[in-house]
């Protein structure tokens, strides 16, 4: 029998945090898990050798009894309890980080249900609820994982799994399933920003190597995005998964198909409702950036559904003057400049009022340098329009004032007939 060490294995520390796509988490308020122990009584682990201390005949067992420890949970909400176990069970996560990144062979048919069991028995549970029902992302910090000394080096290791050399899908694709997948996220929402961007390299991850999982994330993805639009608009992950889209969009062959488009129109559109869009409006404006520079066909029903859905439900995006300030990019007036004839009569009568009766000073301002291009551009339909725009308005008045006496007349009846109902004039 090999000798076993009395004293946890001592192994520095994985850097979990050497990820550029990680960022740094913003001051912890509190803590929660959803990790409990339901007995009482201390859990001991029996002290096994580093791996690297056995034969290399013997590290393959090993290790598999190792993945096979791991699985014990604990309590971290106990700040007191099973101290040194704890500290076992991390030092180990540690060392499989280290093996299975440096050696090699290590990853035989007998050990994937083992890594994802032990990988599933860590990071698979049913997230805390916030510590506030009005929990703000905007305001509130975070509630971060209390297990993640734990999670985080399980997290690490799965990575390293997934990129290791000697992965083999074929194998892998046995545990890694659609039900692991939708376990997965379902993590998502974690308050932990920290979880979610392991999460996020996790997923990009699986969606690269087993190409028959990829429309069913696609999918998934998509069911969490119309339950936040439509029913819940709660979901602390959307940012994340949106990132991962950029990239999936990004290597879209053409011609897109009809389901991509249709994600486009009736999800990723509809995510600008939603009142926390300033958490993730700058990743779903690259998503959408990237479908126009592969089909530009789509530049009219995206511009279309952002007027259909802003002005209602985003009041920052009702502001008239960034919209004014296209007018100051050449690009966007050289555009102009050559369909004219057509976006001239749509703009002018808009223009041409706002700069007679609009409060902002400011705005007017925006809107003479406009009215000055457009003059500049095509000063005969200018003239043209200036007069269709002041006799349309004169007609208006007429018809206005009209209005006007008529409901006069309405009204004096309606007096007269009450007063002879009242008997204070003769009928």
């Amino acid at each position: 029998m090999s000798s076993a060490p009395t004293t946890p294995p001592s192994v520095d520390k994985v850097d979990g945090f050497s990820r550029k796509s990680v960022r740094k988490a913003r001051q912890k308020r509190s803590q929660s898990s959803s990790q409990f122990r339901s007995q009482g009584k201390p859990i001991e682990l029996t002290p096994l050798p580093l791996l690297k201390d056995v034969p290399s005949s013997e590290q393959p067992e090993l290790f598999l009894k190792k993945l096979q420890q791991c699985c014990v949970i604990f309590d971290f909400m106990d700040t007191l309890s099973d101290l040194k176990m704890k500290e076992y069970k991390r030092s180990t996560l540690n060392e499989l980080v280290d093996y299975i990144t440096i050696s090699r062979g290590c990853l035989t048919e007998q050990t994937y249900p083992e890594v994802v069991r032990m990988v599933s028995c860590n990071i698979f549970r049913t997230l805390p609820p916030s510590d506030s029902n009005e929990f703000d992302p905007e305001e509130d910090e975070p509630t971060l994982e209390a297990s993640w000394p734990h999670l985080q080096l399980v997290y690490e290791f799965f990575i390293r799994f997934l990129e290791s050399q000697e992965f083999q899908p074929s194998i892998a694709k046995k545990y890694i399933d659609q039900k692991f997948v939708l376990q997965l996220l379902e993590l998502f929402d974690s308050e932990d920003p920290r979880e979610r961007d392991y999460l996020k390299t996790v997923l990009h991850r699986i969606y690269g190597k087993f190409l028959g999982l990829r429309a069913f994330i696609r999918k998934q993805i998509n069911n969490i995005f119309l339950r936040f639009v439509y029913e819940t608009e709660h979901f602390n992950g959307v940012a994340e998964l949106l990132e991962i889209l950029g990239s999936i969009i990004n290597g879209f062959a053409l011609p897109l198909k009809a389901e991509h488009k249709q994600f486009l129109v009736k999800v990723l559109i509809p995510l600008h409702t939603v009142r926390s869009l300033s958490l993730f409006h700058a990743q779903l404006a690259y998503c959408i950036v990237q479908f126009l520079e592969k089909d530009p066909s789509l530049t009219e029903p995206v511009i279309r559904g952002l007027m259909k859905f802003w002005p209602k439900t985003c009041s920052q995006k009702e502001v008239a003057e960034r919209a004014l300030y296209y007018w100051n990019n050449e690009y966007i007036m050289s555009l102009i400049e050559e369909n004219s004839n057509v976006i001239l009569p749509i703009m002018f009568s808009s223009l041409y009022r706002i700069s007679k009766e609009h409060w902002n000073p400011a705005i007017v301002a925006l809107v003479y340098n406009v009215l000055k291009a457009f003059m500049e551009m095509n000063s005969t339909m200018f003239d043209e329009l200036t007069a269709t725009y002041k006799s349309d308005r004169q007609r208006e008045k007429k018809k206005e004032k009209e209005r006007e006496e008529l409901w006069k007349k309405l009204e004096d009846l309606e007096l007269k007939r009450g007063l002879r109902r009242d008997g204070i004039i003769p009928t």
